[in-house]
This record gives C-alpha cells, sequence and structure tokens, in this order.
C-alpha cells in the first residue's frame, strides 16, 4: 500500500474509530494514546486530534507520574518542527512502516528560563483567592471597617459592675485611663463582635465596698499615676472571681459569639498586667514569689475553669477566649531571678491565648519567646514549634502595634517601623492586631496593611505565601544577659515565616546588607542591617533558602517568587530551583543602579522542593561581578 493510500486509509480509521487518549498518561515520545506502546493505534490517535478535536495522552518527561505541560516541541510533534500538523502524520507513517526517523525527542524542561517581571519598591500582592483566616482581624478601641477594624472593645470597670457587694448593675457607667465607659447593657446592645476589658486592680475601678471588706490598700502606683490593689489577695481574689462568675456565666457572656476574647486578668495599667506593681510590692515586703507563684496558678486555673462553665462538658468550653497580657520571658520583679521567667508560659499550657504590646521595638526581647512556641536557636535563627499548643488556630496570639509617631514614641521613616513591626507579628503567628487607623498609617500603606490582614491567623497548611525578611539585628536584652546563648549573641538572623535562608558553604557565605537602622522608636531596639549581600570576590555567590516541607514539599508546585531586591549596583542574578529535568535557571534579573528597592517576580510553573541544593530548595544566584543585595523573598503557592 503507498503511503497516499495508507495515510488516506488511516484518516477514514479516524473518523470512525474511538481510541481514548484523554486523561491517560504517556512516558514516550510517540504513545499517544497512553497504552505504553508506540504502533498504528498512536497515528490514528493524531489524525483523530488533527481532524475530530480529540485529546491526546498528557506526557509525563519526568517519570513522576505528573502530567507536565509547558513542553518544548509539545507533545505530538513527530517531526519536531515546533507545531501539530498533518507532516506529522506523514512522519510517523515513515517511522512505522517505512525505517524512517522515530519521534521527536522531549527533553524534561525544555521551556526555556523562567523570565522575571521587575517592579518599584516592595511588592505585598497576594493572589485574589488569598483570604483572611477564621480566627484572625484587626482589633480597636471602635470598629473602623474603612480599614477593616471590625472588632471593638468593650470595656467595663468593677466598680460599675458591682457598685454594692452582690448587687450586680447592667446601667451604671464607668471609666478608666481617661476613658468614659458606657454601661455594660448600653455596650452589650450595639452591634458587632467585640472584644473585652474587665478593669479591676486600681483603687478607681474596684468597687468601694472591696478595701474594707477585704482589708487591702493600694501596693504600687502605675506610671499613670494610678494606684492599684494587690488582686492576689485571697478576699480581692475571691471577689474578683464572683463577678466574673456573674458577667461570664450568669450573664452567659463567655458563650456570646460576638465576643472574641477577653484580656485577663483585668490588672494594672491598661489592663495590661505589667511586672511594675507586682515589683513595688516585692520591693516593699508585701509579697513572696511562693505567695504570687501559688496565686498565679490557682488564677489561670480559676479563670479557665469559669470560662470552661466550671463543668466537665468539653462542648461548653470558651477557655481559648482568655488572652494572658503579662510581662513574656524573661522579664519579672528583680529580687526573683529566674523564678519569674516562665509565667506567661504556663499561662498557655494552663489553656490561655497571649498578647504583647510592644512589637513596634521589633528587634527587642520578643525573639526568643516560649510562650509563642519561639526560640532563638545555636545558630541564631528564630524557630518556631508548629505543635505548640498555642498555634493550634483556636486561641488568640495577639500584639499591638499603633506606637509609631504615638506612645511617646517618634520615627522619621514610619514606613520602615510599621512594615518591621508587622513582619514581626506575623513571624510570631499573630491573629489578631491591634490598631489605631491614623497613628497606625493604615491609609498610608494600605497595600501593605491589606496583606497582613490576609495573613493574620494562617498556619503553613492556610498560608497561600512563605517569607524571609533578610536581616541581622541586635537583641540588646540579651547583651548582658546569658541565661539564653547562641552564636553571634545578641545578633540574630532574619525574620522567617515557613522560608530559611542560611549561609552555607562552599559558595553561600552571605554579608549583612548595607542599609543601616539604629535605635529606631527608641535606644533598646538595638541596630540591625537589612538585607544580605553576597560577597562575589570571595566567591560568595549564593543565598540558599529552604521551604518549610510543612508548606511546601516535593512537587512540581506552580508558584510565584517574589525577590525584593536593592538596585545599587550593576550586578546581575538568577533564580536556581529543581525543574522537571533536574537543576533549572531563570533568565537573569539585570541591576540598573536606581538605588531603590525592586521587586523581581518570577512565575515558575513546576518547582520541586526537593533539598537538591547543599539541602536547600532554591538559589538566589549573582551571576555577575557585583554583587546582589536581597531584602526579602516571598514564595507565592496555589496559582
Amino acid at each position: 500500500m503507498t503511503r497516499p493510500l495508507l495515510l488516506a486509509t488511516l484518516i477514514a480509521l479516524a473518523h470512525s474509530t474511538s481510541i481514548l487518549a484523554g486523561g491517560a498518561l504517556s512516558t514516550q515520545p510517540g504513545d499517544l494514546n497512553g497504552d505504553a506502546s508506540v504502533d498504528v493505534a498512536d497515528a490514528i490517535t493524531l489524525l483523530q486530534y488533527l481532524f475530530t478535536g480529540a485529546a491526546l495522552a498528557e506526557y509525563d518527561c519526568d517519570g513522576d507520574g505528573d502530567a507536565d505541560p509547558g513542553l518544548d516541541p509539545p507533545f505530538g510533534d513527530i517531526g519536531g518542527d515546533g507545531g501539530i500538523d498533518i507532516a506529522d502524520a506523514v512522519v510517523f507513517l515513515g517511522f512505522l512502516f517505512s525505517g524512517g526517523p522515530p519521534p521527536a525527542s522531549i527533553p524534561c524542561g525544555s521551556t526555556g528560563p523562567v523570565v522575571a517581571t521587575v517592579a518599584d519598591g516592595f511588592d505585598w500582592s497576594l493572589p485574589t483567592a488569598a483570604m483572611p483566616a477564621p480566627n484572625s482581624g484587626f482589633f480597636s478601641e471602635f470598629a473602623d471597617p474603612a480599614f477593616d477594624v471590625n472588632l471593638r472593645a468593650l470595656d467595663v470597670t468593677w466598680r460599675q459592675l458591682e457598685p454594692t457587694p452582690g448587687a450586680f448593675s447592667m446601667t451604671q457607667t464607668g471609666a478608666a485611663q481617661g476613658m468614659p465607659f458606657a454601661s455594660f447593657g448600653d455596650q452589650l446592645a450595639a452591634p458587632g463582635d467585640f472584644w473585652m476589658r474587665l478593669w479591676t486592680s486600681a483603687v478607681d475601678w474596684a468597687p468601694t465596698w472591696l478595701p474594707s471588706t477585704c482589708g487591702v490598700t493600694a501596693v504600687g502606683t502605675d506610671y499613670d499615676g494610678q494606684a492599684h490593689l494587690p488582686i492576689w489577695n485571697p478576699c480581692v481574689w475571691d471577689s474578683i472571681l464572683d463577678i466574673y462568675r456573674e458577667v461570664f456565666i450568669v450573664q452567659g457572656l463567655r458563650s456570646d459569639p460576638r465576643l472574641r476574647f477577653v484580656y485577663v486578668p483585668g490588672a494594672f495599667t491598661w489592663c495590661e498586667f505589667d511586672f511594675d506593681i507586682i515589683n513595688e510590692a516585692v520591693d516593699a515586703g508585701l509579697l513572696t514569689q511562693p505567695e504570687f507563684d501559688a496565686w498565679f496558678a490557682q488564677m489561670v486555673g480559676d479563670l479557665v475553669d469559669i470560662f470552661n462553665g466550671e463543668n466537665t462538658d468539653p462542648a461548653d468550653d470558651y477557655a481559648d477566649k482568655l488572652v494572658f497580657t503579662g510581662e513574656d520571658y524573661p522579664f519579672g520583679p528583680d529580687a526573683w531571678g529566674t523564678l519569674d521567667d516562665l509565667y506567661a508560659h504556663d499561662a498557655v499550657v494552663g489553656g490561655m491565648g497571649i498578647r504583647t504590646g510592644i512589637t513596634e521595638l521589633s528587634n527587642f526581647h520578643l525573639n526568643h519567646v516560649p510562650s509563642y512556641g519561639t526560640t532563638i536557636a545555636t545558630d541564631g535563627h528564630m524557630v518556631t514549634d508548629s505543635a505548640w499548643p498555642l498555634l493550634d488556630g483556636s486561641r488568640v496570639i495577639a500584639t499591638e502595634n499603633e506606637c509609631y509617631n504615638a506612645c511617646g514614641f517618634s520615627t522619621t521613616d514610619p514606613e520602615y517601623a510599621v512594615v518591621m513591626s508587622n513582619l514581626k507579628a506575623l513571624q510570631l503567628r499573630v491573629n489578631w492586631l491591634y490598631v489605631v487607623p491614623d497613628d497606625s498609617y493604615m491609609a498610608e500603606y494600605p497595600a501593605h496593611w491589606d496583606f497582613v490582614r490576609r495573613s493574620l491567623g494562617h498556619d503553613a497548611g492556610s498560608s497561600v505565601d512563605a517569607w524571609v525578611a533578610l536581616r541581622e539585628f541586635e537583641d540588646r536584652y540579651w547583651i548582658d544577659d546569658d541565661a539564653h546563648d547562641w552564636d553571634g549573641r545578641p545578633w540574630v538572623h532574619n525574620f522567617e515565616r515557613w522560608l530559611v535562608q542560611r549561609d552555607v558553604g562552599p559558595d553561600g557565605l552571605s554579608r549583612q546588607g548595607s542599609v543601616v537602622y539604629s535605635g529606631v522608636l527608641d535606644p533598646d531596639n538595638g541596630t540591625a542591617y537589612e538585607g544580605r549581600r553576597t560577597d562575589v570576590a570571595q566567591g560568595q555567590t549564593a543565598l540558599y533558602f529552604e521551604i518549610d516541607p510543612e508548606f511546601l514539599d516535593g512537587g512540581p508546585h506552580a508558584v510565584e517568587l517574589k525577590v525584593t531586591y536593592l538596585d545599587n549596583g550593576a550586578g546581575a542574578f538568577v533564580i536556581e530551583y529543581s525543574g522537571p529535568g533536574g537543576s533549572a535557571a531563570s533568565a537573569p534579573v539585570t541591576e540598573t543602579g536606581t538605588d531603590a528597592l525592586k521587586t523581581a517576580t518570577f512565575t515558575i510553573p513546576d518547582l520541586r522542593a526537593l533539598s537538591a541544593f547543599n539541602g536547600h530548595d532554591f538559589v538566589v544566584r549573582a551571576t555577575g561581578s557585583e554583587d546582589i543585595e536581597v531584602r526579602i523573598v516571598r514564595l507565592i503557592r496555589g496559582l
């Protein structure tokens, strides 16, 4: 039979024969129907594709069990000329019946290098499908939906709730910290969800009858001039528990879905339970560590029991709404040494959430914090234990970022202060963030704040991005304290959220960035070198990155990789990663010497996380004679 006659016969068969190829997987060029052989049935499949629109099998270039899109030449291009047409059928017949050349090979990873797009400044964008986590949000004194602040405060003093012993009032008003409080009933009747403070400890917050009833006087005065009572006194504490039971059990507020969380134990300046008053009591000989220790354990247990209904029904438990506001490791009364280091940790173990109020000082003290499940490892990187009970998704991890040019702080670079404090909060896995829209610069930096809102509360399984802010910074708390030690103390490396940059040989020993900040907002905030630089002259051309396997492992994965860099020279860099055919590299990004931050975005269709680069998953590599300086790297998945 002549080749034209054979072709005509096969075309006729193609119109009349059903050879199912769509959805099948092929691992060899020419096996177009995915039956693991190359024969005349594949020629018929090709003709069906050309004349009837039937599907070809999908091609698994690297044998990993997944189809590999975007191949060059495309699967079905038997002749290898870049297209699929009738000429391929002729070549195929020549191979099958006349000893002609075999179907063109299809090299893995032959789609050409990924080319980046470059934009000015930071790129905080997330996919439109990236939604806020369920138990997360911005909160403030007042709701402000224009800035996505949807959680208002409900504030009441003990005095307004219980003006006489045992008499509960829904109508009395109150005040604290210069703020007037509407009645409990009026605040409950207002629309919207809320968080809560029950102000108990100050002489002006407690009922007037309490001092004489319990035989107590003030034990200290806070920095706002308010005198405070000893809430650890058994009579005082029992009376506080009575008002907690009334509000949260009898009035049913603990189970009210509008109540998202409560600051506890409701004592000292701004209900923040700092240890200044405790320290004053200790110095005055009015409190010992064993006394406080016993009361603290009782306090945690009592409040957890009340919020769990003081019953054994787990379906009636709401202790995850409790937020301990006290000092974290290792602050406490000076006279107690290390005995007070872990009270915040113990509150979390006891069932509470946690809050800090000073992430504006993003370098100071909040790096080795056991209550958050975060510790500084021996190499100076922070490590977060994802199994720590605080991170189970049900509790509150809170901080407050509003004191930039407020609260006695000031800065001439609010964008830097805002960005670093928010990255610090996210590195700590915060899910609820206190803001004041004006003081927090929410109108000035809307893209960044949108990124923060849609990032709060996500874990490695639900977040669409992982990132690392490359930096080396001084935690001045640890200059003179060696209770916890690490290489290079007090210097700490990076803010990392499921993406880690580490220095590794022989070519990845990086240097400090060239941009230096010192004493931002407060001298305690220390010095920070933002970014990491290569050292090309010494053969150090690489920055190595490892992806947390809880975020992304194996592959292939379609991702965006965003590299924010300082465009301060004529250097160039590429991304090296594991692709379908092994090691792959992007097209280079070349700097233009603007001395400004830029972000290069690489859209990679088939990245594998295989630890193939010195135990890391991808590399940012300088390709020229000049160094590169990288500030932030973000990996976005789920594209």
